[in-house]
């Protein structure tokens, strides 16, 4: 008997008999039941089994049997609901709860957190928003850099604690000349459908790479022989393995869709493998034939709950989570902030008294006291002064400059973000009061970085993070994807350019990092706003919760000590 039909024959049971303890027998159940006296039996202790009731058969012809409930109907569904919430069929399990979204968030809670299942460990963690696009040579936002991280492999990696470049793919490379570099490749490297790398892989991969602007330098890859890997440049690099360790530069099989924006289930070679990606779940498993130290959690699953800040990190279950989080008091500010990125080119600050003005009216301290922190959820922002926290270039201003027309402002944002929206509107506030008016375009994060709608956009609100602490960690998001260049003097972007070539060339230089953000800020291309704090619980069970620069943690280093 399928446990929907047993299910069904306990809500006429207890229905027939209001839910309440009785003395009875097996004919009168019978009919109760439709079924015969020997099914009865079966259902009974089909139902004692389950824990629904409990059953005294009477001894002696003639005497009454003692029937006890434990569960009544609506505990059943709710049952029903809980497994189907387990399997991740959320739209059903509403439906079996009535459409009751509170009930139906209080079974999601209860699934949160960490546990073990057959043997394997397991964390659920909470998201507000679905993953549409992890493919590495694609714009991605803050969260699907950490992920790509968890699936992919470059040649090179950062050490996350060191802060210094080791082997990934490449054990070993060593500089032939400066503009002639030799990677010595792992052997027996496996993707996650079973194909052993091989060195086509990479070739092909950096055929895509060098088409961004941070490898144009790179001339030719090429194999000369088993599990070496030369890369041939057409400028003087003496920081090429740093360079690699970006993510356009992760490796995919040579028959990946690389021009796909729309990347649900990438392959890769790292320690995850993704095995659900929708709407309602992201969830990765760690992969047996990863060639370094296989993940101590099994499955890390991630839902997708509308009612979750995007800040905080934490594998708890406290049915009050999903409106006020008990986090751990281990904080940080991202490695980044949010900020303005005004068109100078095609847009209204491609006239010094706009910039002026703007730079003047939409200052963090004004945008911030007309952000309800009701409307943040658990997002706490604090004001910034340069791109990166310590960084102090926004220029002092001593009072409004006074608009220059009563015009309408055209504002972009990436959609599907917790807290663009009540900063745009802040903004709209600010500007009304001057008469002018603001129109809001909210974008795909493929639209902003590709330059959609770029010559009629006169300021974007945007954010960055950086993937670790090291200074030339800026460089990824002020030269991919052109989104700088595209609306920078182009003389003013490519003397910056010129430093960072320059700095590549000449092992003795410092990074011209820090330069590059003043200048960005002092220039007025950009005007910080925000830095926010970050980070992960690690009060729990979870040994080696550590919250990275992206706000996130390293699965495959996180592990579960048994409580005692």
């Amino acid at each position: 008997m399928s446990s929907q039909r047993l299910k069904l024959q306990f809500q006429r049971l207890y229905n027939h008999f209001s839910g309440e303890d009785c003395e009875t027998n097996l004919h009168d159940i019978a009919e109760v039941l439709f079924c015969t006296r020997r099914n009865v039996r079966m259902v009974i202790n089909k139902m004692v089994d389950k824990g629904w009731i409990d059953w005294h058969p009477a001894v002696g012809r003639g005497k009454q049997s003692k029937l006890i409930f434990h569960s009544t109907d609506s505990e059943l569904q709710y049952m029903h609901a809980r497994r189907l919430v387990a399997e991740g069929k959320l739209e059903p399990a509403l439906e079996a709860l009535g459409n009751n979204a509170d009930k139906l968030a209080q079974l999601i809670q209860e699934q949160l957190g960490h546990t073990t299942s057959q043997g394997k460990q397991i964390v659920r963690l909470p998201y507000y928003r679905a993953f549409s696009n992890l493919n590495p040579l694609h714009p991605l936002r803050r969260s699907e850099q950490h992920l790509v991280r968890q699936i992919f492999n470059g040649l090179t990696q950062v050490n996350e604690e060191k802060e210094e470049i080791e082997g990934d793919l490449a054990h070993h490379w060593e500089a032939l000349s400066p503009r002639h570099w030799r990677f010595y490749i792992r052997p027996a490297v496996r993707f996650h459908d079973g194909k052993l790398l091989d060195c086509n892989d990479i070739i092909t991969t950096f055929e895509y790479v060098k088409k961004h602007r941070l490898f144009r330098h790179i001339k030719k890859v090429e194999s000369p022989y088993v599990n070496t890997i030369d890369i041939h440049l057409s400028a003087d690099d003496h920081r090429l393995p740093e360079l690699l360790t970006n993510l356009q530069a992760m490796i995919q099989p040579s028959d990946s869709d690389f021009d796909n924006d729309n990347v649900l289930f990438p392959t890769g070679s790292g320690p995850y493998k993704i095995i659900q990606n929708d709407k309602q779940r992201f969830k990765l498993e760690a992969f047996d034939q990863y060639f370094g130290f296989r993940a101590l959690i099994d499955v890390v699953d991630i839902w997708m709950l509308s009612e979750v800040a995007a800040c905080y990190l934490q594998p708890g279950t406290e049915i009050n989570q999903l409106s006020g989080w008990n986090v751990s008091a281990r904080m940080q500010l991202d490695e980044g902030c949010n900020y303005l990125l005004f068109n100078r080119l095609t847009g209204l600050t491609n006239n010094d008294d706009w910039l002026d003005y703007f730079q003047s009216r939409l200052t963090s301290l004004n945008i911030l006291r007309l952000l309800n922190q009701d409307d943040l959820g658990d997002f706490r922002l604090i004001n910034a002064y340069g791109i990166l926290p310590g960084w102090a270039h926004v220029p002092f201003q001593s009072g409004s400059k006074p608009v220059p027309a009563k015009r309408t402002v055209t504002l972009a944002f990436p959609r599907q973000h917790p807290v663009y929206p009540q900063i745009a509107e802040a903004i709209r506030t600010l500007l009304a009061e001057d008469g002018v008016k603001l129109k809001v375009l909210e974008l795909s994060t493929m639209d902003i970085w590709s330059g959609k709608h770029a010559d009629k956009i006169d300021i974007w609100l945007g954010g960055m993070s950086l993937m670790n602490y090291r200074d030339d960690a800026i460089l990824s998001w002020y030269f991919n994807f052109d989104h700088i260049a595209r609306v920078m003097p182009k003389e003013e972007f490519d003397e910056l350019e010129q430093a960072v070539m320059r700095w590549r060339a000449a092992p003795e230089k410092t990074s011209p990092c820090q330069d590059i953000g003043a200048r960005l800020v002092q220039s007025g291309q950009i005007l910080p706003l925000f830095h926010n704090w970050h980070g992960v619980d690690d009060s729990g069970v979870l040994q080696g919760m550590q919250s990275n620069s992206m706000g996130w943690f390293d699965f495959k280093s996180v592990w579960m000590k048994p409580e005692h």
